[in-house]
């Protein structure tokens, strides 16, 4: 057996092709990520991984649109969102494969 914790990880993320991890992985990327309302990420896009966004507490805006409790929202390759926390929220990220570098800024994020 081994044991981890959350807040020894960079932020949130626990399993991927980096360290720290929980489990070490090229092929897909998990986190937990706690938000307080007002937090932004700009918009970005990768050009290899899809992404996944569970959104557990709270409320936030991608993709232009507004989600909540139990919506997953998927980003394939290419497509582009940015990120905010309308509330404070909970989310759980997927991201498959675990791509280093994958994480390219838009021109609209230079805005």
């Amino acid at each position: 057996m081994k044991h981890h914790r959350l807040d020894e990880m960079t932020k949130g993320w626990f399993v991927g092709d980096f360290a720290p991890a929980a489990l070490r992985s090229p092929d897909v990327e998990v986190g937990v990520k706690h938000y307080t309302a007002g937090d932004r990420e700009g918009e970005h896009l990768h050009r290899v991984a899809t992404e996944l966004t569970l959104i557990v507490s709270g409320s936030v805006v991608m993709c232009g649109r507004s989600w909540g409790p139990g919506d997953i929202v998927t980003v394939e390759p290419g497509e582009a969102t940015a990120f905010e926390a309308i509330t404070d929220c909970v989310t759980v990220v997927v991201k498959l494969p675990s791509v280093m570098g994958d994480k390219y800024p838009t021109a609209a994020a230079a805005e």
